[in-house]
């Protein structure tokens, strides 16, 4: 593609914690109106591409750039992020959870409202719209998620595992928006260590292993270009090195899902109940 469609881009990108490299030498570009699959196992280093993407990290070396090759956390309002935690208020109902999200970002509640119903009716979420998120059920909270992300009309969307613990109604319901944002020429990013999940919905897939890129094509490129008959035989030619140990597995998980919703909030006034909620979480 020319250069105008590029959007998002990734060069040379490296991300140490201490002594561990989660990230090296990584470099790719993602194009409007993509869907690309971050693929790889526990630990392989999509996580962490992922919060440099949104601007949560920073890279250690490299850069990640939106748009005019401005730093990507410096335009975080383009983005759309649906994190494995979905960190919404128990005591807000799921448009109140939306509603307050999108005025950090300076929607207007008329506007953030459309778009809510609109992919509401998509996700069968139209009733629920209005009772409070601490009944949810996994998939209904994922579902308040994708609602959030979208509310404030992103130029691309982030998903980390978005059907990671769905069943199987709510994770078909899931990739169908994924289906309908693309052919409405939306950018989504989708992380996933399902290689079936991924060649549905992914017209190009980047497999990481081990914080590198082993690969990067669509499914049938990948496939031709090991000279295997399946994804799955090509993705295990890929990564033949032994897996390395999630070194995240160490940190807690409130304290992650803390930094990831904190870092990533618009630098804007906070409502005066703002700090209750987030205690009561």
């Amino acid at each position: 593609m020319s250069e105008q469609n590029v959007l998002l881009k990734i060069s040379n990108v490296r991300k140490n914690f201490a002594e561990v490299v989660a990230l090296d030498g990584v470099s790719f570009e993602i194009n409007s109106g993509e869907v690309v699959g971050l693929v790889g196992s526990n630990g392989a280093g999509k996580t962490t591409l992922l919060r440099l993407m949104s601007g949560v990290y920073q890279p250690s070396s490299g850069s990640v750039t939106l748009g005019n090759d401005t730093p990507v956390h410096l335009m975080r309002d383009n983005l759309g992020v649906v994190p494995e935690s979905t960190g919404l208020y128990s005591r807000l109902t799921a448009w109140e959870n939306i509603r307050y999200h999108s005025r950090l970002y300076g929607i207007d509640d008329t506007i953030a409202w459309k778009r809510t119903l609109k992919f509401a009716q998509s996700l069968d979420m139209e009733e629920n719209l209005s009772r409070y998120t601490k009944g949810f059920s996994r998939g209904m909270r994922q579902k308040t998620a994708l609602l959030r992300a979208l509310a404030h009309g992103p130029k691309v969307l982030l998903l980390d595992e978005p059907t990671a613990g769905l069943d199987i109604t709510s994770a078909r319901t899931v990739r169908a928006l994924v289906e309908q944002i693309k052919q409405e020429g939306g950018t989504v990013v989708y992380s996933t260590h399902q290689l079936f999940e991924a060649q549905q919905v992914c017209d190009r897939i980047i497999i990481i292993h081990n914080g590198v890129v082993k690969a990067d094509g669509s499914p049938d490129e990948l496939i031709q270009q090991n000279n295997c008959s399946t994804l799955e035989e090509a993705y295990v030619e890929l990564t033949q090195e032994k897996a390395r140990i999630r070194f995240e597995d160490s940190n807690k998980e409130s304290g992650i899902t803390k930094l990831w919703n904190r870092l990533f909030r618009p630098k804007t006034p906070h409502y005066a109940g703002e700090k209750e909620l987030i205690e009561s979480e």
